[in-house]
């Protein structure tokens, strides 16, 4: 893999994704914990309104990739990191459970808690300190 250091338009272009990635959760209401709490309480009062953006993300990301994937190589790298593990295993649905139920208490998934880092919110701040104090442990602890 190339040191995208080495490359200051790899650079530029990770920055601009992530500020468009951002701006995407903000226009959304992603970042709202009361609007994905809403989304997720399919037998109380219900807002289908995520699902749009949902269904959207996958009507731009599905043949963009189709069309992406046709290229050797992409434009600012030397090749694809794609994944290569194809299985379901105990450990990819003990982690999306995990994930499913801190996102349905909290309303909050690692892009839209770091993207609300700028308000200064201290219960944002915690979600995201314990988010990567389990990173840390899980790197650390369960990975050995």
């Amino acid at each position: 893999m190339i040191n995208r250091a080495d490359k200051p338009l790899a650079l530029v272009s990770v920055f601009f994704c992530g500020v468009l990635f951002a701006l995407g959760l903000i226009i959304s209401a992603m970042v709202n914990p009361a609007k994905v709490i809403g989304f997720l309480d399919l037998f109380g009062d219900w807002d289908p309104s995520l699902a749009l953006v949902m269904a959207g993300g996958l009507a731009v990301t599905t043949p963009a990739f189709r069309l992406i994937l046709k290229r050797d190589k992409p434009l600012l790298d030397s090749s694809f990191s794609l994944p290569t593990r194809k299985d379901i295993d105990p450990r990819l649905i003990g982690g999306a459970v995990l994930f499913g139920i801190g996102w349905g208490i909290a309303g909050l998934c690692p892009g839209p808690a770091i993207t609300l880092l700028v308000t200064f919110d201290g219960s944002i701040w915690l979600f995201v300190l314990a988010m990567a104090g389990g990173m840390v442990f899980h790197r650390k602890i369960l990975e050995n």
